[in-house]
């Protein structure tokens, strides 16, 4: 639980949730009420509910795998067949890391030292080792590696957090030591309200024109 609440208190301020407590604690309001609004950007399926996505996505796969062994060419083949059927594999890719998030490593890490013979984890080592090499070969995309969400799933499901609807409840409990602090310093250097430049439909007209 340690490793979990330090690697998902806050990599950087532009993720959804820091940026929306920013905004929010912008205006000088309550600072809860500021974490208010990051905790609403986490209930979104593409943020904060990651990795239930993830976790919900391993069982299928695993259940579809029937008595297979979990072996690189027995993953590469469903891999293939879960692209080919329009469909994509979660916890792989990051808006801004152009490799391996190294919070999935210090995951990987924790569970080749504690849990190396976990079903769940199995298999997620091996997608770790099939999965990147199958969506370069499809050349469409740019990082192929796997990000956070990709392992903590299955940790948390090991040690007994077996609800996954209250996943959002721990990463915001670690996410709070983050935003929070970033708030304090906010409040400190004095920084002013946050004002998106708004754009004019003549702007928009002329971006068009010019392209």
């Amino acid at each position: 639980m340690r490793l979990y609440l330090t690697i998902h208190t806050d990599h950087e301020g532009g993720n959804a949730s820091a940026h929306a407590t920013h905004l929010v604690g912008s205006t000088l309001s309550d600072p809860y009420l500021s974490f208010c609004g990051g905790m609403t950007a986490l209930a979104g399926p593409l943020h904060g509910l990651a990795n239930q996505e993830v976790l919900r996505w391993l069982m299928k796969f695993k259940e579809d795998l029937g008595d297979k062994k979990i072996t690189p060419e027995a993953i590469t083949e469903a891999a293939w067949a879960t692209l080919k059927s329009g469909n994509v594999i979660p916890g792989f890719g990051h808006a801004v890391l152009r490799k391996t998030d190294p919070r999935y490593m210090c995951q990987r890490e924790f569970a080749l030292k504690f849990m190396p013979d976990d079903e769940m984890f199995k298999l997620v080592s091996t997608l770790y080792e099939v999965v990147p090499g199958v969506l370069t070969e499809t050349g469409k995309v740019k990082n192929p590696w796997p990000n956070v969400d990709a392992h903590s799933g299955v940790l948390l499901q090991h040690y007994g957090f077996t609800e996954a609807e209250y996943y959002t409840v721990l990463f915001g409990v670690s996410r709070a030591l983050g935003v929070l602090s970033s708030l304090v310093i906010d409040r400190v250097l004095g920084l002013p309200l946050e004002r998106p430049k708004s754009m004019t439909t003549e702007w928009i007209r002329q971006q068009f024109e010019t392209s």
